[in-house]
């Protein structure tokens, strides 16, 4: 009789699939001879049956918007938000690496659903996949699969979920995808690559650079000047927007060749977690093109401009009339030639990169840093670099006794010598840049010879000492044979008057 019986429900199972496989099949046939239209009738009024007897509110969140090419950032946000606090929740998950990453990300599966709780209250969320109808010719991969995010909860949780819960959700879910991200170092393009179905405004790659305020050859103190400066700006969204400023800061970082410019903006950008846009002036054709690769840029970025007094001339119009002797009066004026006054149309302008770092468009977006470098600051002209648009000069000066310490202990893994007596007194008469002084420094063996590498570096002080004695020699000598001259020529000239009025005389 058992037997029997258990057999009867291994029966009754198989009906029951059958006519779920049956239901299945027909409606595949319904909806491939139902119009369209039918059908998007049946599902919205299926929909308002449903809003009348349920007391729960659906929000769904596409995954592209109607007109954007782009995942929707209120989609990405969710998704990073669910795999942050509810994927462990979930049976079935999807591993992925995304652009820009430096770890697997692993999110909720198509399908799936998963359950949060917000100030006692209960939310559901399930991400669907709907395929498109019939052959379709699709152009774009978003439009042969649509993936949503629906969030459903009781109609009595409305306030907090509009007013508390999403807001809460954009957050974390910003704040996640900035963790799991790996920064990026961007260049601006061609004009002529940015248009077209892959054109782009800038390209990226992975930024990589080790450098940090630690590993920094950079007097301590004034280390931490500039740690306490960026920190003051990455935390201050309220104070910029109590004051009535746009959240950004400009910085000009300005000295000698190889004392540590580029370095301080990969430390910058590694202690903030910032990407990095490296703008490439001679490659830019005017201000319009200018403005359209700053609002292409995203938040919590630098924006750089190395050697700006080399890229392009931003003199302009700011060049000072000299007063015309009376001779070159009478000489003719140079014709302009046909094609000059397009040329000087069809350029970046010292207007147009003000206007870039401190005019209405600078304040689109907000959290960003921008920086110039050069190695000389008195070619710059002083409206580029007044208060207000570079905010701090940084002065990158030659290696002093402390940036050493920093870089022996970098390098050699050592924070006292017995030379470093010496290599003081030498430090505080001879100028060397930071990078030749790690040079110097730096072990040409796995084996760490200490003594052979501060030995090294004592011999490049000596001997740039030496030759800045002999460059000052020869300058004055230079200086003495030009005062012999101008004597000479002093001479000659009275002598020439003096034979001049004795003409006369006669």
């Amino acid at each position: 009789m058992e037997t029997i019986g258990g057999g009867g429900d291994g029966y009754g199972w198989a009906g029951v699939w059958s006519a779920v496989a049956s239901l299945i099949f027909l409606w595949s046939m319904i909806q491939q001879y139902v119009p369209s239209q039918l059908q998007d009738y049946l599902t919205t009024l299926s929909h308002r049956l449903h809003a009348a007897v349920s007391p729960y509110v659906t929000i769904s969140i596409d995954e592209y918007a109607p007109d954007s090419f782009s995942r929707s950032e209120a989609y990405l946000a969710a998704e990073a938000y669910l795999s942050a606090t509810c994927a462990s929740s979930a049976r079935r998950l999807r591993a992925d690496l995304s652009a820009g990453s430096d770890r697997m990300s692993v999110a909720v599966d198509d399908h799936e659903e998963v359950v949060d709780e917000f100030r006692g209250a209960k939310l559901w969320w399930r991400k669907n996949k709907t395929l498109p109808r019939g052959n379709v010719i699709s152009w774009s991969a978003h439009e042969e699969e649509r993936r949503s995010y629906c969030l459903t909860f009781h109609r009595r949780h409305r306030g907090l979920v509009d007013t508390l819960y999403l807001p809460h959700v954009l957050a974390e879910g910003r704040a996640a995808i900035v963790r799991n991200r790996q920064r990026r170092l961007f260049t601006n393009n061609p004009s002529s690559d940015w248009s077209g179905w892959n054109g782009r405004v800038w390209s990226h790659v992975k930024l990589e650079h080790p450098s940090t305020f630690a590993t920094l050859g950079m007097h301590p103190s004034k280390k931490q000047d500039i740690i306490d400066d960026l920190e003051m700006f990455r935390d201050g969204k309220g104070y910029y927007a109590s004051v009535g400023k746009a959240w950004k800061r400009g910085y000009l970082l300005f000295g000698p060749p190889g004392t540590g410019k580029s370095t301080m903006i990969a430390a910058m950008a590694n202690y903030l977690d910032y990407d990095v846009y490296d703008l490439e002036l001679t490659a830019v054709k005017n201000n319009t093109e200018l403005r359209r690769l700053f609002t292409e840029t995203t938040g919590k970025s630098i924006i750089v401009v190395e050697d700006i007094d080399c890229s392009i001339d931003l003199t302009g119009k700011r060049k000072k009339k000299k007063k015309k002797d009376k001779d070159k009066s009478s000489k003719k004026k140079k014709t302009i030639p046909p094609g000059a006054a397009k040329d000087e149309e069809n350029k970046v302008t010292l207007s147009g990169l003000l206007n870039f770092i401190d005019g209405l468009w600078s304040a689109c977006g907000g959290e960003r840093i921008i920086v110039f470098t050069t190695n000389h600051k008195e070619k710059l002209d002083p409206a580029l670099i007044r208060r207000g648009r570079m905010d701090s000069h940084i002065e990158m000066s030659y290696c002093c006794f402390d940036s050493f310490k920093v870089l022996a202990k970098n390098y050699l893994y050592i924070a006292d010598h017995e030379l470093f007596h010496e290599i003081r007194q030498l430090l505080g008469e001879v100028d060397m840049s930071p990078a030749d002084v790690a040079e110097n420094l730096m072990p040409k063996s796995k084996n760490k010879d200490v003594d052979g590498s501060l030995g090294k570096l004592i011999k490049a002080l000596k001997e740039a000492k030496e030759e800045a004695l002999a460059k000052a020699v020869a300058g004055a000598e230079n200086e003495e044979e030009a005062e012999d001259d101008d004597e000479e020529d002093d001479d000659s000239s009275s002598s020439e008057e003096e034979k001049g009025g004795k003409n006369k005389k006669d």
